[in-house]
């Protein structure tokens, strides 16, 4: 399911669009088409992606399409999200949430920005 405003990654531009990001955390959820939370989860990540676009990168992989990521990072589950800061894993939150508590999860990473 893809969120509105977020952009698409794949195993081939991963490094590029995720570890290679400097100076603000990337968010990167791991979705699949097949996934009911995922969808669940597609218009926070909008929303988020939207207000937080000055201190959060958001993005989305599809975990059928991309295994070598999923492989890479132990993904398990669906959705897992996955928090990056200077290419490197900081946080993982794993199933869908509402967009206040996701956002308070993700507040430690938004104050470093």
């Amino acid at each position: 399911m893809k969120a509105h405003g977020v952009a698409q990654v794949t195993d081939a531009d991963f490094e590029a669009e995720v570890l290679g990001e400097r100076g603000r955390p990337v968010l990167v959820e791991f979705t699949a088409d097949w996934c009911g939370p995922c969808r669940q989860l597609a218009p926070v990540l909008s929303s988020i992606a939207a207000e937080e676009a000055d201190r959060l990168k958001v993005v989305q992989i599809d975990a059928d399409r991309n295994p070598e990521a999923v492989t890479r990072y132990g993904v398990l589950s669906m959705p897992t999200m996955l928090v990056f800061r200077d290419g490197v894993p900081v946080r993982q939150i794993v199933g869908a949430r509402a967009k206040r508590r996701l956002l308070q999860e993700l507040e430690e990473q938004l104050a470093m920005a």
